[in-house]
């Protein structure tokens, strides 16, 4: 399974960093700086405010689908067809519910227009996972590799037409941003439901209540966990739109979307060792085999990656954030400054939730296979109460900054309590050599950090010497082995 998991992991890794820097520096980075950070936000609080009752578009259906095909690959023929009855009942319930918490909570018509072609966008999401969920449920991991990747390429070819194809006299809209992800997400749908009508010899649609119950009942648990989930990582840019007076709720939202927009697409890579492990977890789980050394390979890793990124963020908050970001065409040389400022904070903390999200990616994703959602609840529900105590406190004074705070103490709760709910089920070794590897491993990166700060260069080659020394640093310590990883790769069958 090691195997497995590293040769895949290896493509789905080279696809990913082919396609999504692109699309975050090149193309998500340039509709920020061509609308700006007030636009921006009001589109980025909307698009967070969905995502809050994103469940009720799957309820849990694609993990328990992931890890029910990983384990019971003859049950797709039998689930496909009513599955996706299921899925436009839900469309109604999603659409249903979020406009009417929008009506309660004072939204005005426009941003009732932004939130329905976003809402809509959500539902097109959600639908690709469930079909990915059936393809990496199956270990076809070369196809879902190539759609994990297929919509940011579709949205890659129509922003970029539209922000430098010269094809309109109008200055770049945010509508239109949200038009290209619709158009994305529709035609990744039409393929990955083309691939699994094929593998499921799919025929008709076919009502079955009974198994229809069957599949809310056994997938609640996890739509309980995905919606807890989704309100402590999602809900800090509502808190900011609704606590803040006037337009500074979406100017400050703004300022968050830049901070976050890096850390987003940090978690992106760590959500693709999610989608790897849970359905090899899952197998290994059924047929009795030790995880344990595969959850050691895993998480070192990404707690390597997410610790250089991390620590060198930090240091370098400012650089990067005027590099990404300069100044709009409205505003004063002082409001670019506060901007960046405030950008650069947030930024620089935010960053440090990827070692949490990271960890979380590991360990709850084996707690998920092992079927341990009634801990992962808890763990989920806790990290929801401090989010919200500590957003309504921080926000009012602290403002976007705030809410970093509370975001990046959330992450890290909810993160550590996983880590010892997985010590504890699995009662894995306490390995005292490998922790204190690990904190070797963090004081050194910031050493490092510290004195490439210091060098005479320009502040990127200054950055690009600390990923190469911490890198050196990883193998010296043996966190990344490239002689592990050979060994894996030749010795085992599976």
């Amino acid at each position: 399974m090691q195997k497995k998991f590293l040769t895949n992991l290896g493509l789905i890794l080279f696809l990913n960093l082919m396609v999504k820097p692109f699309w975050v520096l090149g193309i998500d980075r340039s509709v920020q700086n061509a609308v700006g950070a007030e636009d921006f936000g009001f589109y980025f609080s909307i698009l967070n405010f969905s995502f809050l009752f994103n469940i009720l578009l799957d309820f849990g259906i694609t993990n328990f689908n992931n890890r029910n095909i990983a384990q019971n690959s003859q049950l797709l023929n039998k689930h496909f067809s009513s599955i996706l009855i299921l899925k436009i009942i839900l469309l109604f319930i999603y659409v249903i519910v979020t406009f009417l918490i929008g009506f309660i909570i004072g939204y005005d018509t426009a941003q009732f227009k932004m939130l329905g072609w976003v809402a809509f966008n959500q539902f097109l999401l959600s639908f690709v996972l469930y079909l990915r969920s059936n393809i990496s449920g199956l270990l076809m991991f070369k196809t879902e590799s190539v759609l994990s990747v297929l919509d940011r390429l579709l949205m890659i070819l129509f922003c970029s037409i539209l922000l430098w194809g010269n094809v309109t006299d109008s200055e770049f809209k945010i509508e239109w941003f949200v038009y290209t992800q619709t158009a994305a997400y529709l035609l990744t749908a039409l393929t990955a439901l083309t691939i699994v009508i094929n593998k499921a010899a799919f025929k008709r649609l076919n009502w079955n209540r009974p198994f229809l119950v069957m599949i809310l009942k056994k997938s609640f648990p996890f739509a309980l966990l995905i919606l807890l989930m989704a309100q402590y990582n999602r809900i800090d840019t509502v808190f900011l739109e609704r606590l803040l007076p006037g337009n500074t709720g979406e100017q400050q939202s703004g300022v968050y979307a830049q901070g976050f927009r890096l850390l987003d697409a940090a978690n992106m890579i760590a959500f693709l060792f999610a989608v790897l492990l849970l359905p090899l977890f899952s197998k290994m789980i059924k047929l009795k085999q030790s995880v344990e050394n595969l959850v050691k390979l895993s998480f070192s890793l990404l707690f390597t990656v997410s610790i250089i990124v991390a620590i060198g963020s930090f240091f370098f908050n400012h650089e990067i954030m005027s590099w990404l970001y300069p100044i709009h065409g409205d505003e004063s040389p002082i409001e670019y400054s506060k901007r960046i400022e405030q950008s650069a904070i947030v930024y620089g903390l935010l960053m440090f939730g990827f070692v949490a999200v990271s960890s979380v990616y590991i360990f709850g994703t084996l707690l998920t296979a092992n079927g341990s959602l009634k801990t992962l609840n808890i763990i989920a529900a806790t990290g929801v109460v401090i989010s919200i105590v500590l957003n309504v406190m921080l926000i009012p004074k602290f403002q976007a900054i705030g809410s970093a705070y509370a975001s990046l103490t959330a992450q890290f709760v909810t993160a550590i309590l996983q880590a010892i709910a997985v010590l504890t089920i699995f009662k894995f070794r306490k390995n005292y050599k490998f922790m204190t590897i690990l904190l070797v491993f963090v004081v050194g990166v910031i050493l490092i950090t510290w004195f490439s700060k210091q060098l005479p260069f320009d502040w990127r080659i200054n950055f690009v010497i600390m990923l190469f020394a911490s890198v050196v640093l990883s193998v010296g310590l043996r966190l990344l082995s490239v002689k592990q990883f050979v060994e894996i790769i030749k010795s085992e069958k599976g």
